[in-house]
């Protein structure tokens, strides 16, 4: 019995924090428990693994690196993994969802419609998107794993424990393979290495299911129905309707011909679903505690409730079984005394439901139709259908759209003489403060925005009191409330802005500098001389008048130094190639006057040997003259 795998551990306390309260399901690898997680003060799901496990060491390696990456994965439809460890024996703790899982549901004769069974998949291969775009396998997608909150909002369980246990030495009590075998992939039939689209396959298993209650090439034998899916692809049955092709292509036997990833596979259930009506709410199994009130009674599960639990991969039945609990059955006299008292409640509570019902007297019985999850709108014109009103008792913030009715009440599927339903409507996810991150960095206020639910817009303006790259400003303003998911305008300073150089030319350099400086400018001098402008005098700039230039950026001050003279050389009796050689060595050039005679000194040059004369400047010589012998 999987009932044994894990012996009832009610009342015990794990991690110290987590209360177990009452076992919700079994299956070959451990039991599941609703328990109360006492330091968060909130009920959880604690799935408990088989005792032996925690004596193998491959497991424990494997379990601790898979339990770590299942905790990492946030998705609407992957269930939440809150926390994870050992304490005797290897456990998990989960998010609990009221709704059941699908295994439960077709346990109960509940299938899907083709359009439910649309979103459903649709929701499953997002989560599978999700998981494999980080490189998580599932491989061990099955109807007790889809599970469905109070909404009828699918969850996919047990992310990588399929991985963990079969690295286990540790054999299941009916020697099964893990990862399921009725909806094993025809790679895992042959050992072969599996990668995503083997989840994908065992999603078109899942989805034949879920409409016609069969699973394809089921055989009298486990090896008869693997070695099945290694001849033959995946025949869609005429029931599924539109779902055929994807259901064939996914289930194809080479890997090669299904579906590339699962984005591509959700992208075609995504078609399907768009070209059908709107599904109708699931009558979904629920969950029960399981709370014995007669623990002198063995009680069979009509079907999985939680099921956050592995089935036996060779249990077609995929039931849960809850042990009886024996007492002693002799009433003691406290209990003798206790009997007035109980059967005067069950009195007051049986003429109560009697004169509830003279009240109802005369009414037509309806069965109530579900709206959880429907607009307001939508949920009305259903409800008139069957002649019923929706009475809107509160509205209050939830997760769901503005609108979306979360609750009602008499629930779905129930019956009714009254005319009208209780519904609460969502107005939305609760506001959020925005946070303040003027004063910050980019980097900072961009985490704490994401934080707090909100969406960053970076804008960057000059701003002269704040320094580059800090948050100046925002909109909407520190403190105020908006919608999670709002935008936010982050406006991130550059600095000062930009400043025209002013006009400093024919000042000194002190009245230029102090002009400079006061616009924010680093000054730098540099000295040249000039023929136009005065000694000490501001020629001009660099970077030129006007030109804008970073605040406190260097600007450089040309400042003349007049024009550039020498003294000229005195070259009288010079030959003229030595007083030509001594005016160019001084800078100056030279024109000769007169008539060449070789080897006569200069006698006469202008200007005057001594006096200043700009460098570049020419100097005229003459030889002296001379007599007859030349």
């Amino acid at each position: 019995m999987p009932g044994s795998v894990v012996g009832d551990l009610a009342g015990r306390v794990l991690a110290g924090r987590y209360v177990l309260q009452a076992a919700v399901g079994a299956g070959a690898s451990g039991r599941v428990y609703v328990a109360q997680d006492t330091r968060l003060q909130r009920r959880v799901a604690v799935k408990v693994l088989h005792a032996a496990l925690a004596d193998d060491n491959a497991f424990l390696r494997r379990f601790r690196a898979e339990a770590q990456v299942a905790a990492s994965l946030h998705h609407p439809h992957i269930v939440t993994v809150h926390d994870w460890g050992e304490d005797e024996m290897p456990y998990m703790v989960l998010e609990l969802l009221s709704g059941g899982s699908l295994r439960s549901m077709l346990d109960e004769g509940n299938l899907l419609t083709i359009p439910q069974a649309a979103r459903v998949a649709r929701d499953v291969a997002s989560a599978l998107e999700y998981a494999h775009a980080r490189g998580i396998l599932h491989r061990d997608v099955k109807p007790a794993n889809l599970l469905f909150d109070e909404h009828g909002i699918v969850r996919v369980a047990d992310f990588g424990l399929a991985r963990a246990l079969a690295e286990a030495s540790w054999t299941e009590p009916h020697g099964a393979v893990f990862g399921t075998a009725r909806y094993a992939s025809p790679e895992q039939a042959t050992g072969s290495q599996l990668d995503a689209r083997s989840d994908l396959y065992a999603l078109s298993l899942v989805l034949v299911e879920a409409v016609t209650a069969s699973v394809p090439f089921s055989a009298d034998t486990t090896l008869g129905m693997l070695s099945a899916r290694t001849m033959r692809p995946v025949t869609a049955p005429d029931e599924v309707g539109p779902l055929g092709p994807v259901i064939e292509r996914a289930g194809r036997i080479d890997a090669n011909e299904r579906y590339p990833d699962a984005a591509t596979m959700r992208a075609a259930l995504s078609d399907v679903a768009e070209s059908l009506p709107p599904p109708t709410p699931l009558r979904l199994a629920g969950m029960a505690d399981r709370a014995d009130s007669d623990p002198t009674q063995a009680h069979r599960a009509p079907g999985a409730s939680t099921a956050l639990f592995d089935q036996d991969a060779g249990d077609t039945s995929d039931d849960l079984i809850i042990e009886a609990i024996p007492v002693d059955m002799r009433m003691t006299g406290e209990r003798r005394r206790i009997v007035p008292f109980v059967v005067g409640v069950v009195l007051v509570i049986a003429i109560a439901v009697a004169a509830l019902a003279l009240t109802r007297v005369g009414g037509t019985e309806v069965e109530v139709p579900g709206v959880v999850g429907r607009t307001l709108e939508d949920a009305q014109a259903l409800a008139a259908t069957v002649d019923l009103e929706l009475e809107v008792v509160s509205e209050q913030h939830a997760p769901d759209p503005a609108g979306t009715i979360i609750d009602q009440e008499p629930a779905g599927g129930e019956s009714t003489r009254s005319d009208t339903v209780s519904v609460v409507v969502s107005t939305g996810p609760a506001p959020v403060d925005v946070p303040n991150v003027v004063g910050a960095s980019w980097a900072q206020a961009e985490t704490m925005l994401a934080e707090a639910g909100l969406r960053a817009e970076p804008v960057q303006e000059f701003n002269a009191d704040v320094p580059v790259d800090v948050v100046a400003s925002i909109d909407p303003a520190a403190g105020e409330q908006v919608p999670p998911e709002s935008l936010v305008r982050v406006v991130i300073s550059k600095g000062h802005a930009p400043v025209a150089v002013p006009d400093v030319r024919a000042m000194s350099f002190e009245d230029a500098q102090a002009a400079l400086t006061a616009v924010g400018f680093q000054v730098q001098r540099v000295d040249e001389f000039s023929d136009e402008v005065a000694k000490d005098t501001v020629i001009g700039t660099a970077p030129e008048t006007a030109v804008e230039a970073l605040f406190e950026s260097p600007v450089q001050v040309v400042v003349s130094k007049g024009q550039d003279l020498v003294a000229v050389p005195d070259v009288s009796g010079e030959t003229l190639d030595d007083a030509t050689a001594m005016l160019e060595a001084a800078g100056f050039g030279v024109v000769f006057e007169g008539q060449y005679r070789a080897g006569r000194p200069i006698q006469f040059q202008d200007p005057d040997a001594g006096s200043m004369a700009k460098r570049g400047s020419t100097v005229t010589v003459r030889q002296q003259p001379g007599g007859g012998n030349g």
